[in-house]
């Protein structure tokens, strides 16, 4: 299924491809601020419709994770990294995603805070 998502003004848009019915929820001091629920998939999953440079980056703690994050509103809509065997991933905030159930979805936790 294809979803739909954005920043909260709309300058960093794009469509992510997944079946999306469970979410991680991280406890790392970043993820725990934001409240945010995330989905991992494969990076060619998601399909910016907007610019590339609409996008200001920010690399936290160990810098494995790039965070995506919109410098007029800064709504961060999805991630970049790598899995455990060097596969190029996005982890998608599932808020930004307006036909998206969160009530509906799976939720796992992940202890990020002692890693």
């Amino acid at each position: 299924m294809t979803h739909q998502g954005s920043c909260d003004c709309g300058r960093i848009a794009y469509e992510v491809e997944g079946d999306i019915t469970q979410v991680m929820q991280c406890n790392c001091s970043h993820c725990a601020r934001k409240g945010f629920p995330l989905w991992f998939g494969p990076r060619a999953a998601l399909r910016l419709k907007t610019p590339e440079s609409a996008l200001s980056q920010y690399n936290f703690n160990r810098h494995h994770i790039r965070h995506q994050f919109c410098a007029v509103c800064g709504c961060e809509p999805f991630a970049f990294g790598k899995d455990s065997k060097g596969a190029d991933t996005v982890a998608v905030y599932v808020r930004c995603l307006p036909d998206i159930d969160l009530a509906g979805l799976e939720v796992r936790h992940f202890d990020g805070k002692n890693l």
